[in-house]
């Protein structure tokens, strides 16, 4: 049972009594929100694919390891290992279903002498000012790239937006998660927001 991702969605390709069969996930009995997941996943591949350029190797690298994570997720559903093909950098990957949680079974208690260390608080000040800065960063070069270009022809400035929301759109849908890098997706989307609302006003005056 191999994952491949082809055309924005996700697909399951197995072999039976020698011939191949392709498969659409939800055609599947997955655990809920499975197929979502893996398709959600095939159309950042499609756009990251898409955009004509070559992707960074952080990009390339978060589509893979979400790739991994859901080929595992499917191989613990149909009880089978399942070959994770890398639309990016090419090549199978092997990937076996992780065991299953033993239930009925209480988890162990800690020793008494170890004590149980207190979950991380989340850095609200320290992200949002990262967040802040990403804002203005990205709403100051998008507002200066449109009306630079605006002043030649019109329907270049709207290019560019599109081309910068293009290029920016799957590294923020892949890192909004992250720990630290979710503060600068925040930041990006916001200051993208801000460009526009700018570049409306301005059309206005």
């Amino acid at each position: 049972m191999e994952l491949h991702a082809r055309a924005g969605r996700a697909v399951v390709v197995g072999e039976r009594d020698g011939v191949v069969h392709e498969v659409d996930p939800d055609s599947l009995a997955l655990p809920s929100g499975l197929a979502t997941a893996l398709h959600e996943w095939a159309q950042v591949v499609a756009a990251v694919s898409g955009s004509g350029a070559a992707p960074g190797e952080t990009t390339a690298e978060l589509v893979s390891r979400r790739g991994r994570q859901l080929a595992g997720r499917l191989a613990q559903a149909m009880g089978t290992p399942v070959d994770y093909a890398d639309p990016l950098r090419g090549g199978l990957e092997r990937v076996e279903a992780p065991p299953r949680p033993v239930r009925n079974e209480p988890a162990p208690a800690p020793p008494p002498s170890v004590p149980t260390e207190p979950a991380e608080p989340t850095p609200w000040a320290t992200g949002l000012t990262v967040s802040a800065l990403t804002a203005a960063v990205v709403a100051t070069a998008v507002v200066g790239l449109t009306l630079a270009l605006a002043e030649t022809r019109w329907w270049l400035g709207l290019v560019a937006n599109l081309v910068v929301v293009g290029g920016l759109a799957p590294s923020v849908w892949l890192t909004r998660e992250l720990p630290v890098w979710r503060w600068v997706a925040y930041g990006v989307a916001a200051g993208l927001g801000a460009a526009w609302f700018a570049l409306a006003l301005s059309l206005l005056g």
